[in-house]
């Protein structure tokens, strides 16, 4: 996060937004609505419900309209030291049995047709420090690069926890705190976990045990450091909940905290609806002329970069480069603010020097790592594309926002009138000869019947005559383009 980082938190009733702008540009939304709260972090007590040695996997039931999927690499064994052993995970019917009740945690929501993602490994984050009761490691943040702080951070921690058995994974936001601090937050976490377990022995299946924090706690805790400009918050009583927050978690954020009271709302005076309605867009412009086009489905994301009217002062292959870098830079914010992950290709113009093609991939890499979700990019394919894959863990930003049109089933296209028409010709004739009818009623659109009263007039009045019965119409306005009924009279 840059220094000029600002974060703008819009609250209402029915749901609340964060959205991330750097130097002027919206960077990044989170929204989470009150009637569906994402449920990533969550501690369920879970019940097995089916075992499946074929997947190495299990169901289980945490309360959701589905049942979540539980991998054996994500269950602890019953017996540690001969899990640490093996490299590879017990089979999954060791490990579990239908019936039996588990500790899970949500790594990932539900997404789409799939059931949320589980582990048995529970973590409890906070500020400076991320609790692992099972695991016994002592773990420090990468982006925590001076080799002194990292020993410092790793010995208080093992000086501190003592003969305890538990591991801790130091956070980036723990680099230069002092160690009262950090033993603070270590006993915050025990007084947590303790809570926690003891909520366990009385849960029934399918009780939530642990919650995290609403959205708005948990960006300042998780995602807003010292470069952060400043957080204004529009609603009232969320401010005096973060603030109160703040004071007693994170101290150095309290003077950067606003509240806006400003005539404009929030998002509409920093620009950010605009580019919300922008990220649900295809198409994408890029500031030279050229544009890229995303395209979602079930599987992977494409990015098709095209240099569109961009006319380079050299020469063609100078043109191409320039508009892949200005796309690199471009494809990784819109990554960040569309919250694309899973497997993601990417289609820019085809260079013809190797020395391009390595920048422009460097590029793309320097400007991924301002993005707190984890991603990898693999070189350039014999057939042009760069492959990548970035850390899903919630929807995207279109199927947060949106649903598939009622009209074309997310196909993104609908027949043709003419096509539509044609359809109904051949209908008629079923009808006609299936039915001992006096004539027949089209219910159509009135595409349709704009068709049928000019170009096929004369194909409707030849139909008429063949089947010897007279054809009647009624423009039915609810009847989108390729629909129609006919009805035997």
């Amino acid at each position: 996060m840059s220094s000029s980082t600002e974060v703008l938190i819009n609250v209402t009733p029915q749901e609340t937004r964060v959205a991330f702008v750097e130097a002027g540009v919206l960077q990044e939304v989170a929204i989470e609505r009150t009637r569906s709260r994402g449920i990533v972090g969550n501690v369920y007590m879970g019940k097995v419900c089916r075992v499946l040695p074929g997947m190495e996997a299990a169901f289980v039931e945490i309360g959701l309209e589905r049942a979540a999927f539980l991998h054996a690499s994500d269950v602890i064994p019953a017996t540690r030291d001969e899990h640490a052993e093996l490299d590879q995970p017990l089979p999954i019917n060791s490990l579990l049995q239908e019936g039996q009740q588990v500790l899970v945690q949500v790594v990932k929501d539900p997404l789409g047709t799939k059931g949320a993602r589980l582990t048995t490994h529970v973590t409890i984050p906070s500020r400076y420090l991320v609790l692992m009761p099972y695991g016994g490691s002592i773990g420090v943040s990468t982006r925590i690069e001076g080799v002194e702080e990292r020993e410092r951070l790793r010995q208080l921690v093992q000086e501190q926890r003592g003969e305890k058995t538990q591991g801790y994974i130091l956070r980036t936001a723990a680099e230069g705190v002092p160690d009262a601090d950090l033993i603070q937050d270590m006993a915050f976490l025990d007084r947590v976990w303790a809570k926690l377990t003891e909520r366990e022995q009385t849960s029934k299946p399918g009780t939530c045990v642990f919650s995290d924090l609403p959205l708005a706690k948990r960006t300042l805790r998780d995602m807003v450091g010292s470069e952060c400009e400043g957080v204004k918050i529009d609603s009232g009583s969320t401010f005096r909940d973060v603030l109160e927050f703040a004071e007693m978690y994170v101290p150095e954020m309290v003077e950067r905290l606003e509240r806006y009271t400003g005539e404009r709302p929030l998002f509409d005076f920093f620009n950010v609806e605009d580019e919300i309605l922008k990220a649900l867009k295809r198409k994408v412009m890029l500031k030279s002329g050229g544009h890229l086009v995303f395209d979602q489905t079930e599987s992977m994301t494409t990015i098709d970069v095209n240099t569109g009217g961009f006319v380079g002062s050299r020469n063609l292959e100078e043109t191409i480069f320039k508009t892949n870098l200005e796309a690199a830079q471009s494809i990784a914010r819109q990554l960040r603010l569309r919250n694309l992950g899973g497997i993601i290709i990417i289609d820019f113009i085809d260079m013809n020097d190797p020395e391009h093609r390595r920048h422009v991939l460097r590029s793309l890499e320097r400007y991924l790592d301002k993005d707190h979700a984890r991603s990898q990019v693999c070189s350039v394919s014999p057939l042009g594309l760069v492959e990548m894959t970035r850390k899903r863990t919630r929807e995207s930003l279109e199927h947060v926002l949106c649903e598939s049109c009622s009209v074309c089933k997310g196909r993104g296209y609908v027949k043709t009138a003419e096509t539509a028409c044609y359809e109904l010709f051949r209908e008629i004739l079923r009808e006609a000869r299936q039915f001992d009818v006096s004539e027949l009623l089209l219910l159509v659109s009135q595409e349709i019947v704009d068709l049928l009263l000019d170009e096929e007039s004369a194909s409707l009045a030849e139909l008429q005559q063949f089947i010897d019965l007279p054809i009647k119409y009624q423009v039915e306005t609810q009847y989108y383009q390729d629909q129609f009924d006919v009805v035997p009279v």
